[in-house]
């Protein structure tokens, strides 16, 4: 669910190397090593996307993750303390985890994997916990999952055909 139209390649992105694992594969002659690369990247202004990378060399395998994670950026609604619109828990398999809204000055309270998907977001105040798997591929999927389904008050009243003021009770 994308807001707006924007072209991924006019962001300027930066990236982080959530984990690098080395996995192996056994054939007839041995085991060979391969590297996968989980990168997440963002402009922190909005936008922020996950991708895989796998290869033989590790830096081969973060610059797949790079390319994959630029092709699934998402764009999320930050409110005006650069926090997010509501709480909200982001399912992706058996990962969930719970996004809360933080007044100013709280900071990013986060474990590793949700942290780099908020810090590259532009997300500076929130908490949130990791809750079921502790797989870093399907917490950081559950955290920009949850993201993506936050709607801002102004979406929420155009759903509803009502005022912002009376969604949220003002």
């Amino acid at each position: 669910m994308k807001r707006k139209n924007f072209d991924p390649s006019a962001l300027e992105l930066t990236d982080k190397v959530v984990a690098i694992k080395r996995v192996s594969k056994t054939v007839k002659g041995g085991r060979t090593m391969r590297f996968a690369a989980l990168v997440v990247v963002g402009d922190g202004n909005g936008h922020v996307g996950a991708g895989m990378g796998k290869s033989a060399e590790i830096p081969e395998a973060i610059r797949k993750g790079k390319e994959a994670a630029a092709k699934n950026l998402v764009e999320i609604a930050i409110d005006e303390n650069n926090s997010i619109p509501h709480d909200y828990i982001g399912k992706f398999g058996s990962a969930s985890v719970m996004l809360k809204r933080a007044p100013e000055g709280t900071g990013i309270i986060a474990g590793g994997p949700a942290r780099a998907v908020m810090e590259l977001a532009g997300i500076k105040n929130i908490r949130t916990k990791s809750l079921g798997s502790n797989n870093k591929q399907n917490v950081v999927m559950a955290t920009i999952e949850g993201l993506k389904a936050l709607k801002t008050p102004e979406e929420v009243a155009k759903l509803r055909g009502k005022s912002v003021d009376e969604v949220l009770g003002e």
